[in-house]
């Protein structure tokens, strides 16, 4: 099974075929997709169940059918409900090489003056067909994947664009978008350093903040407190190493930040509902 990275600066495919794709279901290390952000572009198709996404600081549900479109440096989250969902995430411009045509459009998605919509329904049959035919591919990795996953992205470019399925010259107002760039530090900071004691007055100095208004600020992005995302994304890179690791229990817990290895054990069964001795089973 392929996972989710948790270093999302790592290179998702190769430098021919930058395409990376996961299938996530519930017992998938990153079945709740934390909050983050990564230079490439991703779509995300809904197969069960329902995934409520965060987009910057914007919330919406995706049921079955959905298919969600994510512009690089995006700040997203998703939680699922009964859900099983994949993600394809890649680099937009492979799309421009070798393609002089294609640049105009593809720089006009990249600049951000054409905003892709985030949300798709199965209303819109042809992005949906579109879609399914790319997932599939990647899925199933028959011959000649790659083409029909380069194809059938150059169609769902061309249906943006002649269907007019984007927004044009979004502004961002400065407050905004220096809440979503103080959040970015902060989590490359905690991304950075989970191994290591990381205090609430570090993470609040990543903001610019006193610990006071980071404490506040934290909650409103993300609904979270600092410590209890801190902690639950170092659960998630434990979840990681157990899974594709044979270190011991113990050996995680240090890998991951915790002095304690009790503390630990509590706090892993607090958020993956068992110990991490039966998860590693």
């Amino acid at each position: 099974m392929q996972y989710l990275n948790f270093n999302e600066t790592k290179q998702h495919g190769t430098s021919n075929f930058p395409f990376e794709f996961y299938h996530v279901d519930s017992v998938h290390p990153r079945y709740i997709m934390n909050y983050h952000w990564h230079v490439e572009y991703e779509i995300i198709r809904v197969l069960e169940g329902e995934l409520y996404m965060t987009l910057d600081e914007k919330g919406f549900s995706a049921a079955a059918g959905d298919i969600i479109f994510i512009h690089s440096g995006t700040l997203h989250s998703g939680t699922p409900s009964d859900c099983v969902y994949e993600c394809l995430v890649f680099d937009l411009n492979i799309f421009m090489k070798h393609n002089p045509g294609c640049t105009p459009y593809i720089q006009r998605i990249i600049d951000r003056s054409a905003l892709i919509y985030h949300h798709f329904s199965p209303k819109y049959e042809e992005i949906h067909r579109i879609i399914w035919n790319v997932f599939d591919a990647m899925s199933n990795k028959l011959s000649g994947y790659e083409l029909i996953t380069f194809g059938e992205l150059y169609h769902f470019f061309g249906t943006v664009f002649s269907r007019h399925l984007y927004l044009e010259d979004v502004p961002q107002t400065r407050r905004d978008y220096k809440r979503i760039m103080q959040l970015k530090n902060v989590l490359d900071f905690i991304d950075n350093n989970y191994a290591l004691p990381i205090t609430l007055e570090q993470l609040s100095a990543a903001a610019s903040m006193s610990p006071k208004y980071f404490c506040r600020f934290f909650y409103q992005m993300t609904h979270r407190t600092p410590i209890d995302y801190l902690n639950y994304q170092r659960i998630e890179h434990a979840c990681y190493e157990l899974a594709t690791s044979e270190n011991s229990v113990t050996d995680v817990a240090f890998n991951c930040g915790f002095n304690d290895l009790s503390y630990f054990i509590k706090t892993f069964k607090r958020y993956k509902g068992k110990t991490p001795g039966k998860y590693h089973a």
